[in-house]
């Protein structure tokens, strides 16, 4: 192919993504959303979002910021939400807990439970799910980086997404970023939890902090304390007005006062 010939055909395919971009389903993606007063955004359906936390021991933290959105675009139309997970994982980061469920407004018999023997499988049937006009989202478990799950597959779902007007979410674990299409891209850290009623020592409701590492669709406090509820999440101040630290896991066992100033022993 000579040169003049390829730059033209790089033209055309440049049109032509320039047209499926100004699609209605992808402009709508695009309107900025405004925080009010501190509080953690209320965001539509139709987007990609990748949720990142450094480690595999806070699959339950990702999930619930995964399931607190989704229990705002759950409908009357939209009943199902997808889950997926390779069948190997399972062991590694655990499943959906179905009593678990209901704590974020989510009937345990609206989660389908899909195990895909491998990543092509996976990112097959998340495209097919989420194209099914029942589906309120998909939540993608990955752990560990996956060559398949490349710029142009995530785009291609952030693609049906837009075209569907349901979310995907995709919750992946280690400090390395690969190149992707997602609208969001969020990093969770478990902080210091709430206080506990009559003992202030003990650990209380669990906090988690959430920081928007990429991403122009929200404006204003790119960084929250959050906690979840059946209604959703609900916003919090670190306490005594300290900055937000991750909780820091201990090496080992160590003696600790039980309660407030009572000896071990009692």
């Amino acid at each position: 192919m000579s040169a003049p010939d390829r730059l033209q055909r790089i033209a055309a395919l440049r049109d032509t993504i320039a047209d499926i971009e100004r699609k209605p389903a992808l402009a709508e993606a695009r309107v900025v959303v405004e925080a009010e007063d501190g509080r953690f955004p209320k965001l539509a359906g139709g987007l990609l979002q990748e949720v990142f936390t450094d480690d595999r021991r806070n699959t339950g933290a990702s999930l619930g910021f995964a399931l607190a959105q989704m229990g705002g675009l759950l409908t009357q139309r939209r009943i199902a939400v997808i889950y997926l997970q390779l069948a190997d994982e399972a062991q590694k980061l655990g499943l959906p807990y179905g009593p678990g469920l209901g704590h974020f407004g989510i009937d345990p018999g609206a989660m389908v439970l899909v195990r895909p023997a491998n990543m092509a499988e996976l990112l097959w049937a998340a495209e097919e799910a989420i194209a099914c006009r029942a589906v309120a989202g998909v939540v993608a478990d990955i752990a560990g980086h996956q060559k398949l799950l490349d710029f142009t597959a995530s785009r291609r779902l952030s693609l049906r997404a837009a075209e569907a007007g349901s979310s995907i979410f995709l919750l992946r674990y280690g400090t390395q970023r690969q190149s992707s299409a997602a609208q969001l891209r969020w990093h969770l850290l478990p902080g210091r939890s709430g206080r506990k009623q009559y003992d202030d020592r003990a650990p209380g409701p669990a906090r988690w902090q959430v920081r928007l590492e990429r991403g122009s669709l929200v404006r204003q406090h790119a960084e929250w304390v959050l906690g979840w509820t059946e209604n959703g999440f609900s916003n919090f101040t670190p306490r005594h007005g300290q900055p937000v630290r991750p909780a820091t896991p201990l090496s080992g066992a160590i003696p600790a006062n039980l309660a407030h100033r009572l000896p071990e022993t009692g």
